[in-house]
């Protein structure tokens, strides 16, 4: 059933779109990252006293980690309900329970007053945490990716991502001015829950700004075709979104999940597992390793929407694969920096890393969103980031504390980080360029009806974008 493909969004819009999803993903992400780097700091102490400091920073990771276990779950259900009933009101959900959990562990009692229930409250806040987020990321970059057009989607899908280096600078530069201005004794009494109660002002925020804005135009035109095709078939249902993604999709699935590895481990061994290494290998403060990723976070932010624009012109995968490789190569020199002590050398590890980090993180979202089906995008993009994220993102800072904690030494933490790049690049090596793909051009139910096979060369997910067809037979 063909259709008219639905018409560009105002360059004002666009913006305004781009706004919301940009200022939610960062409201989302310091939240998260609040958490990370107050495990890496306080919560050793706070929630598992009475073990060696390193132990107890292992099982503060250990439930930092539990957060990425809950995201496949909140990749699922809110994939599910955005494809069914559309990506801003899951985003206003996503929203709310990711600040509520934060906003809690700001009132949460230690383990001093109620014992063991604080790190098991605590962890129950982190999996609520983590199913937000799960759900997030898919939303957030579709929002933008359906709004915008063909040629410079990778620019504007990028920005979401810059999310999380906003989120991560807003995060770290609050907890660097009040480790500045407060005393270690202050900041471990009460100083630590200020940034976690500011996530409720910050919420509300993100809420006025997410609900000004409509709902994708692709996908309003996908569920007019499917609510028709429905009609034509006597009101039989359409399969569940994560049946055709399965059916469809499973190779896309794959490459999204073996692309992630790369940029989801190096991205928390340089910023989360660095305030342990540069703290308790080389003797450095943690204030001078807080600034040093705050600095870097800075220059981030700039470089993501860069790479995304480079990935518009000479496409996605090779902007991908030059991240993987620069990461992998960047280890070895990136260790050394660090155990020179050097506050300035400090600063160029951690920004180079995370600068060939945006080259694989600026692209993705594009990549993913180009790759999927729109009845069932959400889904897949989701499904596919944040599966990834429980065997990458997840145990990054543990297996980098424990590897330090067995050999002392950084060079299995660097072969470990590299043995992830090898991965990226063989998953992004073998997948196909998406660049020019429409996204209103691409439906699942659609070819599936025609027999045009899985995900492979013939899937809805391959060679879909049928760019000598006139507009008006396009099918959405």
């Amino acid at each position: 059933m063909a259709a008219a493909t639905p018409s560009p969004t105002p360059p004002g819009s666009l913006k305004r779109i781009v706004a919301a999803s940009l200022i939610g993903t960062t409201i989302e992400w310091y939240d998260f990252f609040l958490y990370g780097s107050a495990a890496a700091l306080v919560f050793n102490k706070l929630f598992f006293p009475g073990s060696d400091p390193l132990v107890g920073t292992l099982l503060s990771f250990l439930t930092y980690a539990v957060g990425f276990a809950a995201r496949p779950l909140g990749a699922l259900v809110f994939g599910h309900y955005g494809d069914r009933l559309g990506r801003k009101k899951l985003l206003v959900l996503s929203l709310l329970l990711m600040g509520g959990a934060t906003f809690a562990i700001g009132l949460l009692p230690t383990h001093a007053t109620i014992g063991t229930a604080a790190p098991v409250l605590l962890t129950v806040l982190r999996l609520v945490q983590g199913f937000a987020l799960g759900g997030e990321w898919g939303g957030a970059v579709l929002l933008v990716s359906e709004h915008g057009d063909a040629r410079r989607r990778g620019f504007w899908a990028s920005w979401p991502q810059t999310g999380a280096p906003a989120g991560q600078l807003l995060a770290t530069g609050v907890l660097s001015l009040l480790t500045a201005l407060l005393s270690d004794a202050a900041f471990t009494a009460w100083g630590w829950r200020i940034p976690f109660l500011l996530s409720g002002v910050l919420v509300m925020v993100g809420l006025w700004i997410r609900l000004s804005v409509d709902e994708s135009p692709v996908f309003k035109a996908a569920l007019a075709q499917a609510e028709a095709r429905k009609s034509v078939r006597d009101g039989a249902a359409e399969k569940l979104p994560l049946v055709s993604v399965l059916r469809y999709h499973w190779r896309d699935v794959l490459i999204a999940m073996g692309a992630r590895m790369a940029e989801n481990i190096s991205y928390y061994v340089i910023t989360a597992f660095i305030l342990v290494y540069a703290t308790t290998s080389t003797g450095l403060s943690k204030q001078t390793a807080l600034n040093a990723v705050l600095i870097a976070s800075a220059v981030h932010f700039a470089a993501i929407p860069a790479w995304g624009a480079l990935s518009d012109r000479v496409g996605r995968r090779p902007v991908y694969l030059l991240g993987a490789a620069g990461i992998g190569l960047w280890m070895f020199p990136f260790f050394a920096l660090i155990d020179t002590g050097s506050f300035g050398n400090l600063i160029l590890a951690v920004t180079v890393g995370l600068v060939l980090h945006g080259a694989m993180y600026a692209p993705q979202a594009a990549f993913f969103s180009e790759m999927f089906a729109t009845r069932m995008r959400y889904s897949g993009a989701s499904i596919g980031a944040q599966f990834s994220s429980v065997a990458a993102g997840a145990p990054a800072p543990l297996i980098a504390t424990a590897l330090l904690a067995d050999h002392d030494s950084s060079t299995p933490i660097a072969l470990y980080v590299i043995g992830a790049a090898v991965l990226t690049l063989i998953a992004v090596g073998v997948a196909k360029e998406t660049r020019h793909r429409d996204l209103a051009d691409v439906d699942g139910d659609a070819t599936a009806d025609a027999g045009t096979g899985s995900s492979g060369a013939d899937g809805p997910g391959a060679e879909v974008a049928k760019e000598s067809r006139p507009a008006d037979a396009r099918t959405v």
